[in-house]
């Protein structure tokens, strides 16, 4: 276990850019967020791992940039675009292992959907059979107006798929979902595997951790319980901070709870 940031954080610099700033500032874990189908090459990997490699960073996890598309392209009435698009999604995965990472974080579909909640999980399936063909865990985000913001969805996949349900938990989108994130995280820890983290107060659902009324001694604690081996990835929006050295502020914070 171990607390790191997305290069999402720095979005819309260019992706190879932010890891290298992530660098500068002591970063030694990251995801790496995706924002071009040209940052899915072999070349790109290889640009990306020698800045890794410079910093002694550890790629943990692969956020696609077609998390937008995902209600279109695979949740959608089509399945030809489905089975065209789940092409895609394994040049991700094999870009994703080609990392050492072994995570992909999926958003899913947003609602209302177009196809049903069986249908859904039919096809999320699909994705995680895909993705072991790399050796890569594709994971539910939990995600405010899509179907995974709710837990009575979360459960029926998890009833469903049983040990192939796995979990990215997004503390800021529980808050925007409006459910409590400890509350959430305790219902699925045992199937949470990833982390995103953000803190928050009333004015503002999204800030650096200690900028807002955030426990995260008690998330902690919740995922301690269910012996947590996963990572703690700071996952911001670039307009909630002014300055990067904010991003390593944030992350000395967590480390040193």
């Amino acid at each position: 276990m171990s607390f790191g940031v997305s290069t999402a954080c720095l979005y819309p610099q260019n992706t190879e850019d932010a890891l290298e700033e992530l660098g500068k500032l002591g970063v030694k874990t990251c995801e790496i967020f995706l924002n071009s189908p040209s940052e899915t090459s072999p070349e790109f990997a290889r640009i990306l791992r020698e800045i890794a490699e410079k910093y002694g960073m550890h790629i943990v996890s692969v956020h696609p940039f077609s998390s937008f598309s995902e209600t279109y392209m695979l949740f959608g009435e089509y399945k030809r675009r489905y089975l065209d698009a789940l092409d895609f999604y394994k040049r991700c995965f094999d870009f994703t292992a080609s990392l050492g990472a072994g995570i992909s974080v999926i958003h899913g579909s947003l609602l209302p959907g177009k196809i049903t909640g069986l249908e859904y999980i039919e096809r999320f399936s699909e994705l995680v059979k895909a993705g072991k063909e790399f050796g890569v865990t594709v994971c539910q985000e939990n995600v405010n107006r899509h179907y995974s913001e709710n837990p009575v969805f979360l459960r029926m996949m998890r009833k469903s798929m049983g040990s192939d349900f796995k979990m990215v938990f997004d503390v800021k989108q529980a808050v925007r979902a409006g459910f409590s994130p400890i509350e959430f995280a305790n219902e699925f820890k045992d199937s949470i595997i990833h982390i995103h983290l953000s803190d928050h107060d009333r004015k503002c659902d999204c800030l650096p951790p200690s900028k807002g009324c955030f426990d995260f001694k008690k998330l902690i604690e919740v995922m301690d319980s269910a012996d947590y081996r996963g990572n703690y990835i700071i996952e911001l929006y670039r307009s909630n901070f002014k300055e990067p050295s904010e991003l390593a502020d944030a992350l000395n914070y967590m480390q040193n709870l």
